[in-house]
């Protein structure tokens, strides 16, 4: 651990407790980052910053607050924590606030999660700016005539933070990330402008793959969109996409939540060992994948982290609670929050599936629309391919599905063999049948 992060977080924990604060989470980030952005062959925009806080939670009479500081000067954290503290006596008492036993803090596993690059400090000015160059001429070549503008960018990070309690929890976390991205916008018929993009995300600068490849595969997503139509309303089956997985999955993840569990506003109260979706719906939080985006040994709580099968064959098997929910609800804490979440991938590609489905929409984006947490009821916008035997026919667009979470996932009839890892929600493309696709 640094030095400087240790001894800052126990001067602030020190200073709550004379103060008279029962207990006191003190956590030190430190963030450099750079990004660079290319638009018209030339620098849109270029920024680097360093930036720091530490963020300080105070447990006191039965009353919690929590505020940031930028300040990190000994006399004005003082002064911080001292006015936090007086600030916390004019709230509302809430017994249930406090840290958790420190029974939770045993069992981290001594591994290494390699979700730091070793070459960070060699990634040099010159490369992001060849990167982003890349980038965009690529995008635009492949975009030909039909390319109005192409906006490319690259961004790398690097993180640390030092987190201790009053209660006995230290725990330190170095991160690294590289991001490339490129946009275009496409002449289409009349006023139409398709927009599309892709972008890759990994801890590792050398995981990445070529900037040729992303600005290629950017255009060649926007050119899939167009002359796309909305179709008369059909019942059919659909691919989701892997990257556009999550979207739709979060209206699940998010009423497993013990928020929405304890304020009673989830769909999955009580459903807990009841099948929720198909046999291919499998969840399982793993966080200690090497090198993934959601990797971490501790959680937010400061709980060591073990993997969880969240949903097994389509029944829910956990929920994920923290500790202070835990406590208003009278139950075992699990954790708090995803970590990398995983939905088994299968034997086929996208491709090989569509040759079997007959007719079908493979949707490649999601616009808008809405999840109900209390009753699973949702709603959403769709941009796609309508395909016959494998082959596409027409891109759609200005079409919706609607349907109910707890209908929605029995549908579910297989999972392709593309896991996106380009996220902690590792999904691959999944299958739907019998969909009501909603158009004209």
């Amino acid at each position: 651990m640094s030095r400087e992060m240790i001894d800052l977080c126990e001067f602030v924990i020190k200073t709550a407790r004379d103060a008279g604060a029962d207990d006191c989470r003190a956590a030190f980030s430190k963030q450099r980052f750079v990004q660079v952005a290319y638009r018209e062959r030339k620098p849109e925009n270029v920024k680097e910053a360093t930036t720091q806080d530490i963020r300080i939670e105070l447990f006191a009479n039965s009353r919690y607050l929590a505020q940031n500081a930028s300040d990190i000067r000994k006399d004005a954290l003082k002064t911080f924590v001292l006015n936090g503290i007086e600030s916390a006596k004019l709230l509302e008492e809430d017994p249930y606030r406090s840290l958790p036993d420190p029974k939770y803090y045993g069992g981290r596993k001594d591994i290494d999660l390699q979700i730091q690059d070793p070459e960070y400090g060699k990634t040099t000015p010159e490369l992001r700016h060849a990167m982003a160059k890349e980038l965009e001429e690529t995008c635009l070549g492949a975009g030909g005539d039909k390319a109005i503008s192409v906006t490319a960018q690259v961004y790398d990070s690097f993180s640390e933070k030092t987190v201790l309690t009053s209660n006995g929890f230290s725990g330190e976390t170095q991160s690294t990330a590289y991001y490339a991205f490129a946009e275009m916008t496409a002449q289409d018929e009349g006023d139409r402008r398709p927009n599309g993009y892709h972008y890759a995300v990994d801890r590792k600068l050398s995981s990445l793959p070529p900037c040729s490849r992303i600005g290629k595969e950017a255009a060649d997503r926007t050119l899939d969109l167009m002359g796309s139509k909305k179709l008369p309303t059909e019942t059919l089956p659909v691919i989701i996409e892997n990257r556009n997985v999550a979207r739709i999955l979060n209206g699940v993840v998010s009423a497993m939540n013990g928020w929405a569990l304890q304020q009673k506003r989830s769909f999955l109260i009580d459903r807990k060992g009841e099948k929720i979706g198909s046999d291919v719906f499998t969840l399982v939080d793993d966080p200690h994948i090497p090198g993934a985006l959601g990797s971490r040994l501790y959680d937010g709580d400061g709980f060591a982290t073990k993997k969880r099968t969240m949903i097994d064959k389509g029944a829910l098997k956990e929920y994920y609670i923290g500790w202070y929910r835990s406590r208003k609800m009278g139950v075992e804490p699990t954790t708090g929050g995803v970590s990398n979440l995983v939905l088994p991938p299968g034997k086929r590609s996208v491709g090989d599936i569509m040759k079997d489905l007959g007719r079908g929409i493979l949707i490649n984006g999601f616009i808008g629309g809405n999840s109900n947490s209390n009753t699973g009821d949702f709603s959403i916008g769709i941009t796609g391919t309508l395909f016959e035997k494998g082959e596409p026919v027409q891109a759609v667009a200005e079409m919706n599905i609607a349907d109910n979470h707890l209908q929605f996932w029995n549908k579910l009839s297989e999972a392709a063999n593309d896991p996106w890892t380009y996220s902690g929600w590792r999904m691959p493309s999944l299958v739907f049948t019998d969909v009501v696709v909603s158009g004209v």
